[in-house]
């Protein structure tokens, strides 16, 4: 197991915490990590679009002109798709776009990303993340502390209200609980900054 330094919310060092290198100190896999970020993002598309094929546009019931003898192409509706206003090609339709990945897929892209971070000097550990009050400046001041300057994915043990209050307009700072890891947040993010708490948990559920 590795060792990794403790900090407090000030910013100070006050201890050491060991990390499990089935977890941590794996060699990513960026194969599985693309896969997982990919699913994720397919996942989170709504499917909402639509347009309407010339079948399903209003009007162009008349032949515009006759066949022959005239000087234009051919037509036979003022909707087919050359037309303004007429129907759309291959329009797009309502249509769910997720799929399903093996859990043990994500699961090694949990670990590889994790692995990265710790590799990356990108993993803050600090003792206790809590806040009293709700209080956007003083978990500024935090992140300041512990030199966390850029977006940040905050991990709890548990959701903790006030935690989750004070982050939430910070620009690029998003919070979760250690339950509802995301390789695409933890991707997305500069810094992972997480309670011992969290690191325990996340040991104990991913070992």
């Amino acid at each position: 197991m590795s060792t990794m330094k403790v900090l407090n919310m000030a910013g100070a060092e006050v201890g050491n915490v060991e990390l499990c290198d089935a977890i941590f100190g794996i060699e990513p896999n960026e194969v599985v990590v693309h896969e997982v970020v990919k699913n994720h993002l397919a996942n989170c598309r709504q499917g909402t679009q639509s347009a309407l094929t010339r079948a399903e546009v209003s009007g162009g019931g008349k032949k515009p002109w006759r066949q022959k003898g005239t000087g234009h192409a051919r037509q036979g509706s003022t909707r087919a798709p050359q037309w303004t206003h007429g129907g759309i090609v291959f329009a797009p339709k309502p249509r769910d776009y997720s799929y399903v990945l093996n859990k043990k897929v994500k699961r090694l892209a949990l670990k590889s990303v994790l692995s990265a971070k710790v590799a990356e000097g990108k993993l803050v550990v600090i003792d206790q993340i809590k806040m009293d009050t709700i209080k956007t400046a003083d978990f500024r001041k935090f992140l300041d502390a512990v030199s966390v300057d850029g977006k940040a994915l905050v991990v709890t043990p548990a959701v903790d209200t006030n935690v989750v209050k004070s982050a939430r307009n910070i620009p690029g700072v998003v919070t979760t609980p250690a339950t509802q890891l995301s390789v695409y947040d933890i991707v997305n993010a500069k810094y992972l900054v997480a309670d011992q708490a969290a690191i325990a948990k996340i040991q104990e559920v991913y070992a």
